[in-house]
């Protein structure tokens, strides 16, 4: 399973070498290696505010729905948030809502879910064209969830986590066979992989359950960042990240960035591949650290306001 990540590294260098639009300035990541706070990176953990963490099998439960959820960064700017939240902690503090109050979402309810439940559960509002196809796409998602577990699982979502036997590799493969979790972009003919759902809910499961169990994953530290549009705008702001002027008036006008565009694969691969001469850099110190707790680092970097005032690029698409 080794080959999977190893081929994730290979495939997003090759197009950081090869890039038009984005750039990686090199001169740059030792200093900004040295900057980082690694240590506040080693310790990490949900929020219970917004994530269900109480009884371990509806634990398990929450985190797969969760994240097979876990998309729409291109649809936020028109999401009903709740006060003070970013679309992805409305959609978790949604969804934990329902874990606390009216039991969990069995495979069955998944997969007979419809766009008006959905709708319901994250509270939007049914008129709203955009996010109505947001929610459209979330349908699809659960539903994918509830017939594989149904299908492969006897619904049960603990199965499908023992079926890695323990192996972060061997749940990403077991997850990528849901369409909306095989997040492959292509790249001057060449296929580039980067399943950010998949890697993160293999980490979502390590810290709730503090690496036991259906947590414990023998090969985490192979994983790569989960890469989406927060982490690259974090780069790109600190100065990492160097991307052309016309893409930068593109997004600052709220273009949407077309998914699988050259533009679009870039500044993901990009941001992938700058993390991973980062985390070789930090490496040197002697200090340890994988790529998902940089990843940690820098999504929850980018939720300080100095982040926040400029845009990122927004692209509607349902792998981040």
């Amino acid at each position: 399973m080794d080959n999977l990540f190893e081929q994730i590294r290979k495939t997003c260098r090759d197009v950081a070498e090869s890039a038009s639009w984005v750039h990686i300035d090199s001169d740059r990541i030792p200093a900004y290696a040295a900057s980082l706070p690694v240590q506040t990176a080693i310790s990490t953990e949900l929020d219970p505010k917004c994530h269900y963490l109480g009884q371990e099998e509806k634990t398990v439960a929450f985190l797969l729905t969760l994240d097979t959820i876990n998309f729409g960064s291109g649809y936020f700017p028109h999401l009903h948030k709740r006060p003070g939240m970013s679309g992805y902690f409305s959609i978790a503090s949604s969804l934990n809502d329902v874990y606390n109050n009216q039991g969990y979402l069995s495979a069955k309810e998944l997969d007979n879910i419809t766009v008006k439940k959905c709708t319901c559960i994250f509270g939007q509002d049914p008129a709203n064209n955009i996010i109505q196809e947001l929610m459209q796409h979330f349908r699809i998602a659960l539903r994918d969830l509830g017939r594989y577990l149904l299908d492969c699982f006897d619904g049960e979502f603990t199965a499908l986590v023992e079926a890695a036997q323990s192996s972060a590799g061997r749940l990403v493969q077991l997850l990528k066979k849901m369409p909306y979790f095989n997040d492959v972009g292509s790249y001057n003919g060449a296929e580039v992989p980067f399943y950010k759902r998949a890697q993160i809910t293999v980490t979502d499961l390590n810290i709730a359950f503090k690496g036991r169990r259906w947590g414990q994953f023998n090969d985490l530290d192979h994983l790569t960042i989960f890469a989406d549009n927060l982490v690259p705008h974090v780069l790109r702001m600190d100065g990492v990240l160097i991307y052309e002027k016309s893409l930068i008036d593109r997004i600052d006008g709220g273009t949407l960035i077309p998914a699988g565009s050259a533009e679009e694969v870039e500044i993901r691969a990009c941001a992938l591949h700058a993390v991973e001469l980062l985390k070789k850099e930090i490496l040197k110190s002697e200090q340890t650290v994988n790529s998902p707790q940089l990843d940690y680092l820098l999504w929850n970097r980018g939720q300080q306001p100095h982040y926040k005032a400029v845009p990122r690029h927004r692209t509607r698409c349902v792998f981040y």
